[in-house]
C-alpha cells in the first residue's frame, strides 16, 4: 500500500448525497477479481449523463473526490475503493460516510476525510476553480483563500497510512515477536505442531 501524507490537487465536487457502491462501481463490473480497469466502469451511470464533473477537463486526474452525506452505503463490496483507486482518486470529502466502504477505503490506501456540511459546501464552491490540499500529519484541509478545516481520523488508521500499512505490512512488522513466539511453543506445546513424518527404511 502506498503512503497517504499529503494530498493536493483538483477535487472532484460530486456533492451527491447517498451515493451507494452500486453507483461507484456497478454489479455486471464485479465479474473481475482484479483491481485493474475497474476505473472505468467507476461512477458509470453518473459519467453517462451530459455536464457531469467527471468529464470535466479541469478535474481529469483529480486525486480527490467531494462527496455528499452517506457516501459510500449499499453493499460492502471492495471493488468501489479499488474502482476509485484505478481511476486516480487517493482521497474522498464527505460528512460522513458507511462504516463498511471507509473501513474499505483505509483497508486499501484511500483517505475518508469527514468534515460539516457546511465546510463541504465551501470545498465544492473552492474546487470549482482551485486545487485543495489535505495534510494527513496535521489533520486539516486548506485552500488557496485562507480556509483551513481540521479533521478527526482514527490513530491507528492514520498510522496506517502514513506508513503504508495494510494487513500484510502490520504482521510483517511483528516478525521478530512471531519467531519467538513459535520457539517459545515448539518448546512448551510440541503437541500443537504436525508429527514428522517417518521417514522410509
Amino acid at each position: 500500500m502506498k503512503q497517504v501524507s499529503t494530498i493536493e490537487g483538483r477535487a472532484i465536487p460530486l456533492g451527491l448525497k447517498n451515493v451507494d457502491t452500486d453507483v461507484i462501481i456497478p454489479a455486471h463490473w464485479l465479474k473481475t477479481v482484479s483491481r485493474e480497469g475497474l476505473g472505468k466502469g467507476a461512477f458509470e451511470t453518473i459519467r453517462a449523463a451530459p455536464g457531469n464533473p467527471f468529464d470535466v477537463e479541469d478535474f481529469a486526474n483529480a486525486p480527490i473526490l467531494i462527496a455528499g452525506d452517506n457516501f459510500g452505503c449499499g453493499s460492502s463490496r471492495e471493488h468501489a475503493a479499488w474502482a476509485m483507486l484505478d481511476m486516480g482518486l487517493t482521497a474522498v470529502i464527505a460528512p460522513s460516510f458507511s462504516d463498511i466502504f471507509a473501513g474499505n477505503a483505509f483497508k486499501n490506501g484511500i483517505l475518508a476525510v469527514e468534515l460539516p456540511q457546511e465546510q463541504v459546501d465551501r470545498l465544492l464552491e473552492v474546487a470549482a476553480e482551485a486545487e485543495l490540499t489535505i495534510d494527513l500529519e496535521n489533520q486539516v484541509v486548506t485552500t488557496p483563500f485562507q480556509d483551513r478545516f481540521e479533521f478527526e481520523i482514527d490513530p491507528f488508521r492514520k498510522r496506517c497510512l502514513l506508513e503504508g500499512l495494510d494487513e500484510i505490512g502490520l504482521t510483517l512488522g511483528s516478525d521478530s515477536e512471531i519467531t519467538k513466539h513459535e520457539q517459545m511453543r515448539e518448546g512448551t506445546l510440541p503437541w500443537l505442531d504436525k508429527p514428522k513424518r517417518r521417514e522410509a527404511a
